[in-house]
């Protein structure tokens, strides 16, 4: 899995990239919402799940974790670094992807929450998703953690809501 457009590149991370990402990931994601280091780790061995790098130019400029299913993609986490954002790049990546990739399916933060989650909401339906479900549930990444109240989000309509959040649930939460 690589896409590129100009200067930007999607591809799948290196080892020397891991580290970068796994720390930035930590900073930018409160415990509830993300993977601990072993569970992080394990995405490389599960078929189903893809480190992705972004670049621009040389630059690593953000990451992509993403699970492969039969009728969509679900995009877990996607960061674009600090330094970079705000000129477009997150757009783009959105576009390459459902691209390249078609039916593409997210969890987000309800937009009531602050400020950040309603531009972050915004800014998906600005890039053609719309929501799915206002009381999804992200289950919790283990014993020690919280499950989420969220909102799920995609590019399309799926046939049946239930069986998707299902297999989601089952395939990114269990591992």
């Amino acid at each position: 899995m690589i896409f590129t457009l100009n200067d930007i590149q999607i591809q799948p991370a290196k080892g020397e990239e891991h580290g970068h990402i796994f720390s930035s990931y930590c900073a930018s994601f409160p415990a509830d919402e993300r993977r601990d280091e072993e569970q992080f780790y394990k995405l490389l061995e599960n078929h189903h799940s893809k480190i992705l790098s972004i670049f621009k130019g040389e630059n690593l400029a953000g990451y992509l974790i993403v699970w492969e299913f039969s009728e969509f993609t679900f995009i877990e986490h996607f960061e674009i670094f600090e330094a970079l954002r705000g000129a477009n790049l997150g757009s783009t990546i959105l576009s390459i992807l459902t691209e390249n990739l078609g039916n593409i399916v997210l969890e987000t933060e309800p937009k009531e929450l602050s400020d950040i989650a309603e531009r972050r909401v915004g800014f998906y339906k600005k890039n053609g998703f719309s929501v799915l479900d206002e009381n999804y549930i992200q289950p919790s990444y283990s014993q020690d953690k919280n499950p989420l109240n969220l909102w799920l989000m995609g590019t399309f309509e799926p046939n049946n809501l239930t069986q998707t959040i299902a297999e989601i649930h089952k395939i990114v939460y269990q591992n």
